[in-house]
């Protein structure tokens, strides 16, 4: 199947010299099964960029590689002049450091309160004072509206608010991007709309760039302003854009099929 055409917002050379993360020639293989290859792409900075795609086409197995979790079989990945790949472990702790990661579940630690998870990473990254912690703690659970359960547990919140507690906690660094997996998933539609309220705040408001997984339509047409769309049958991008301009643009059937709700003969695969 042939690549679609991008959206007016061409990735160009003036988008790699934008752009905060650049993919480059990317192949993503477990052993001789191969998920997706020869994707590439540019997320500029203050961006909300999303990975588009049907069940079984990838999304997840390429979100997990561009936060570290899986080595590419080939290609690499640019943070700003950093190779993730290329460099040291340590270089990659360095790197990893600017990241933030909001997982589907939210991932919290049973264990600890939702103002002990947001001050885990501060703990054990920085040199900060316990006051001045629990103060950025205080800041951060006050930007995602869950200041009031600083001190409750994770078996006390509802899913909208483990997943702002979870993004809490993946802005505690301060990360350059944060990187969002389903962030609408197992939320009702009105939960939903406000997390995507709340997204757009943080781009707007603190200059977040942002990289989304996500099949949820109403979220994409809602924030996204960039992305690509992965195809489970000839296993890369097919298409560049934001998500509007692919569906009121694209002439790609796949393409289409999805932005529109059509079913596809792809719909019956587990997505990875």
């Amino acid at each position: 199947m042939n690549a679609d055409l991008s959206s007016p917002a061409t990735h160009d050379a003036a988008d790699a010299a934008q752009a905060l993360l650049s993919v480059r020639d990317v192949t993503l293989a477990f052993g001789p099964k191969v998920i997706q290859h020869d994707i590439s792409f540019d997320v500029k900075r203050g961006s909300i960029f999303a990975v588009m795609g049907g069940s079984g086409c990838g999304k997840s197995t390429l979100l997990k590689s561009m936060i570290g979790l899986l080595r590419p079989t080939k290609g690499e990945y640019l943070v700003g002049t950093d190779n993730y790949w290329a460099g040291t472990d340590e270089d990659r702790v360095r790197i990893g450091r600017r990241f933030g990661v909001l997982f589907q579940s939210g991932a919290l630690w049973s264990s600890m309160t939702v103002g002990e998870n947001v001050a885990l990473p501060m703990q054990m990254f920085t040199t900060l004072k316990p006051h001045v912690i629990r103060q950025l703690v205080e800041l951060k659970l006050g930007l995602v509206g869950m200041l009031h359960a600083i001190d409750q547990y994770p078996s006390e919140l509802s899913g909208g608010m483990k997943k702002r507690a979870g993004l809490a906690r993946a802005m505690s660094l301060d990360p350059d991007i944060l990187f969002f997996d389903e962030p609408s998933a197992g939320l009702d539609p009105i939960t939903s709309a406000r997390l995507d309220e709340l997204i757009l705040n943080l781009r707007d408001g603190l200059g977040a760039t942002i990289v989304l997984v996500s099949h949820e339509l109403s979220s994409l047409f809602a924030i996204a302003d960039d992305g690509i769309f992965l195809d489970p049958e000839s296993k890369t991008a097919i298409a560049h854009g934001s998500p509007t301009w692919l569906r009121d643009h694209c002439e790609n059937p796949m393409v289409h099929a999805f932005m529109h709700r059509e079913r596809t003969d792809s719909s019956s695969h587990g997505d990875r």
